[in-house]
């Protein structure tokens, strides 16, 4: 199911990257052109933003916080989550219900 949800925002992402510079925002060779800011997607948002949660540095939350709009800020962050919990039941042998209400303290159900 989220195969499907990601693949598709990735399309609608790629089609709203495309930048003011000719032929869709980077210069030859990937580089970006010179002068212009870099943007940085959700996900890379999403990660800083949570890394930054994770270490209470309030000023790289509010660096990442800046770079895409909350709702785009609150995919990736649920998409983070999302990877990270199937990660960790991978890794223990345990289904993602049981890891995330670990996490959480939560009793098991």
């Amino acid at each position: 199911m989220f195969d499907g949800v990601r693949k598709a925002w990735g399309r609608f992402l790629d089609g709203t990257r495309a930048g003011s510079h000719p032929g869709g925002g980077q210069a030859m060779g990937g580089q970006q052109p010179t002068g212009t800011k870099r943007t940085h997607n959700l996900f890379e948002a999403a990660a800083a933003y949570v890394s930054a949660c994770a270490e209470d540095d309030q000023d790289r939350i509010d660096e990442a916080a800046g770079w895409v709009s909350p709702e785009a800020l609150s995919f990736g962050v649920n998409e983070l989550a999302c990877r990270a919990v199937i990660a960790l039941a991978r890794e223990r042998d345990e289904s993602p219900r049981t890891v995330a209400r670990a996490l959480l303290g939560l009793p098991t159900a």
